[in-house]
Formats: structure tokens, C-alpha cells, sequence
């Protein structure tokens, strides 16, 4: 699995779990993937939007 960013190819190591709350309720939750590099921009772009977010740390599933 790979960071969400545009144009990145690095391998996810958090999970940013967000919503918009002015169109979801708190059970429609998104999820995009970040590298190291990309987590705290990522993470910013969401807060100027006042989304809540949470960053966990991400661990691929085993391959099916």
C-alpha cells in the first residue's frame, strides 16, 4: 500500500481516518494512507478544512 500523496510511490505507515462533518455523520469515516514524509501535510490539509482527523500507525494486510 502507498502514501495517498499526489505522486508519491512510498510505502504507507499511518493511516489518516477523517470525515466531513458537514456532509457525513460520525459513522462515514475516509481513510488515506501517508509515508512519513507526507503525514503532517496531509494531516494539515484536513485540519484547514476542519475535518476531524486522527493519524494511527498503518500495517498492511497479508496478501490474500
Amino acid at each position: 500500500m502507498i502514501c495517498s500523496a499526489r505522486g508519491c510511490r512510498e510505502a504507507a505507515v499511518w493511516a489518516l481516518r477523517w470525515r466531513n462533518p458537514k456532509i457525513h455523520d460520525a459513522s462515514r469515516v475516509k481513510t488515506w494512507l501517508a509515508c512519513e514524509g507526507h503525514r503532517r501535510s496531509l494531516e494539515s490539509f484536513l485540519a484547514a478544512r476542519d475535518f476531524p482527523v486522527r493519524a494511527e500507525p498503518f500495517t498492511a494486510p497479508p496478501a490474500a
